[in-house]
């Protein structure tokens, strides 16, 4: 991040916003649906904290006990101290933020979370830091099995850097798992020099065809989403400034598997979920056109085949078929639109990859 870039969203998230209520439009705002599992874990956490996150979506997948997580931009600490109660005490987390403020929030409450959590002591810790150059806090090669970031990953001014970063201290099977917001066009460079639409993680948005080349770049050459939304900036004065860019907060999904194809490609494989992660007594939504029926038979290409057996997920599946016979591209394929609803773009209810 160039140092004028820097000191800028310090200064926006450490000086200019003293709470969410300072925002000045719903880019950073949760979506309205809160699984039940993560809106009890919210209520444990300490008022203050709550009141200066700035997130734009849900960070938290399915089955965290136990794991190493990283939080990209971890703010005052809210992201964190939710997934602290989900690894559970011999798990761990780790928060890096560049804002001293932020900061101090964070660090602030740590025994409190601790003790209200009933941990015998914390297993979360807080870095100062730069999320484009992890090395310079002590992050390892190969040391962490999720990557969380929230709203984050647009102010960074070498979004390459941050992507590369995470592909490098993830473990084989580990995942990236974050929210931003996302950009219909190219961002023009006097508005990317915009304090206030930079702040607001707007003007700092990637073009959604851009991020994909670089999260391929960086490694992840199969890129998932989970979910998006179309943002309403809600403010006139910004939305003149703005154009005709429209921009949407999405949430991606993104596994450290070197194995993985750039295309959907089809050896009949299958998998039958187990029901046995326990937020998802039900189904499992792997993305936003991945349901698994607990106990029904789902043909999948073998990048889906793969996300699930060489991830943390592996114990939840029976797995069906190899990659002996290659069938060609898997039917419903060819769609590179991440914003595109899933029924416009896949096959059938029984499977279908994109």
């Amino acid at each position: 991040m160039s140092s004028k870039v820097e000191e800028n969203v310090r200064e926006y998230y450490g000086k200019t916003l003293e709470s969410s209520a300072d925002l000045k439009t719903n880019a950073c705002c949760d979506p309205g649906s809160v699984p039940a599992h993560i809106r009890k874990a919210l209520s444990n956490i300490h008022d203050e904290v709550t009141s200066k996150y700035y997130g734009c979506g849900l960070t938290v997948p399915d089955d965290l006990e136990g794991l190493a997580v990283l939080d990209l931009g971890s703010g005052s600490g809210r992201d964190c101290y939710v997934i602290s109660q989900l690894v559970g005490e011999k798990g761990s987390v780790i928060g890096v933020d560049m804002t001293d403020e932020q900061l101090a929030v964070a660090n602030k409450h740590v025994e409190y979370h601790a003790e209200n959590f009933g941990y015998g002591k914390t297993n979360v810790t807080f870095k100062k830091g730069n999320i484009e150059r992890l090395s310079e806090v002590g992050l390892k090669d190969d040391s962490l099995d999720l990557i969380v970031s929230n709203c984050v990953i647009n102010l960074a001014k070498d979004k390459e850097s941050v992507l590369k970063e995470a592909w490098r201290v993830l473990k084989n099977g580990g995942e990236l798992y974050f929210s931003d917001v996302y950009a219909d066009r190219r961002i023009p460079v006097e508005l990317q020099e915009d304090k206030v639409l930079y702040g607001e993680c707007l003007s700092g948005a990637l073009y959604w065809n851009d991020f994909l080349r670089l999260a391929r770049k960086a490694g992840f050459l199969d890129v998932r989403l989970v979910e998006s939304r179309p943002l309403e900036l809600g403010n006139d004065e910004l939305k003149k400034k703005a154009g005709h860019i429209d921009f949407y907060s999405a949430t991606f999904r993104l596994f450290k598997i070197p194995t993985l194809e750039d295309a959907c490609e089809d050896y009949g494989q299958a998998v039958v979920y187990k029901g046995t992660i326990p937020e998802c007594p039900q189904f499992f939504d792997l993305d936003d056109h991945h349901r698994f029926i607990v106990g029904e038979k789902f043909k999948v290409c073998a990048n889906s085949s793969l996300m699930l057996s060489e991830s943390r997920f592996k114990k939840h599946f029976d797995f069906l078929g190899d990659m002996s016979t290659h069938r060609g591209i898997f039917e419903g394929c060819g769609v590179d639109l991440p914003f595109k609803k899933a029924d416009d773009a896949c096959g059938s209810d029984n499977g279908g990859c994109c």
